[in-house]
């Protein structure tokens, strides 16, 4: 069993035969466009006892789902399936859930999300450069009526307007997922993505996740790892970062505990409080969970 408890913030679940959701990602044929061919991870469903069986070494008190269905007529029925796992089995702990913030039936839908009691966040793929749409900032202005967590999967290249949106909105935390998804592993990408993160951390209300690193490093070492995980805790200390795994998208990389482990490594030279609030304590007072 792994010596500190990790709150992993970022996994997903799915069931391809539940006719009230839908998974464009997994379906036949479907091309992921960052990872390419992900059909090893296209098995007709990944329910919450997988996930619970793939935890069990790896010290995870608690977990926070990230939406996975997308295509979906209405985004609430995933939430709803969801609310149903964690209430026969305690897991999840926290859901971040869909919301199409431009349509005109956005704060709708979010109320219909806060019927249930896990709901914690929100994400939305909106569509263009929805960051700076004035349509979909309408509708993320509602996120701060229900204290909900911003879960944005953006990168670095868009500093200037998630800087925008944070200013924009101070009162609601964002979120972002992957690192920003650092998708080259050169010295000088590096350089840019550290001072990106530098410039990003000056908004208080901005935190970082640090999550999914194997999709850009799918071969990934411990050493590979280290210069996003540790650049990440300097832009934003250790009390403004969280841990996850995007799983079970990264077992295409590694196994659950090797991802761990993996963090535990590179967080070691920190002192146990600071590892502890990095692995476990940020997620539980940031997610409320």
């Amino acid at each position: 069993m792994a010596r500190l408890p990790f709150v992993d913030t970022h996994f997903h679940l799915h069931d391809l035969k539940n006719p009230k959701l839908r998974y464009t990602w997994l379906e036949p044929g479907f091309v992921h466009p960052l990872l390419g061919d992900i059909d090893a991870i296209k098995p007709q469903h990944y329910w919450i006892e997988d996930f619970i069986a793939e935890i069990r070494f790896a010290n995870v008190p608690k977990a926070i789902h990230v939406q996975a269905a997308l295509g979906i007529a209405d985004p609430v029925e995933e939430t709803a399936w969801l609310q149903a796992f964690a209430d026969e089995t305690g897991y999840p702990h926290g859901i971040v859930a869909e919301c199409h913030l431009a349509e005109p039936d956005a704060a709708r839908v979010l109320e219909r999300h806060m019927a249930y009691a896990n709901v914690r966040g929100i994400r939305d793929f909106g569509p263009g450069d929805y960051l700076v749409d004035p349509a979909w900032r309408a509708g993320y202005r509602h996120l701060e009526r229900h204290g909900l967590v911003a879960c944005i999967d953006t990168k670095v290249e868009r500093v200037p307007q998630l800087l925008d949106l944070a200013a924009a909105f101070p009162n609601i935390l964002m979120s972002i997922d992957h690192c920003a998804i650092p998708t080259e592993r050169t010295p000088e990408y590096l350089a840019r993505w550290k001072a990106g993160m530098a410039a990003l951390a000056r908004a208080d209300n901005v935190i970082m996740k640090i999550s999914g690193l194997g999709m850009c490093d799918p071969r990934w070492t411990v050493d590979s790892l280290r210069p996003w995980v540790l650049g990440a805790i300097e832009a934003f200390g250790t009390d403004r970062v969280v841990f996850g795994t995007n799983w079970p998208v990264d077992r295409l990389f590694s196994s659950y505990p090797d991802v761990v482990n993996a963090y535990a490594t590179i967080i070691e030279d920190f002192t146990e409080a600071e590892q502890r609030a990095m692995f476990a304590g940020n997620a539980e007072r940031i997610f409320r969970i």
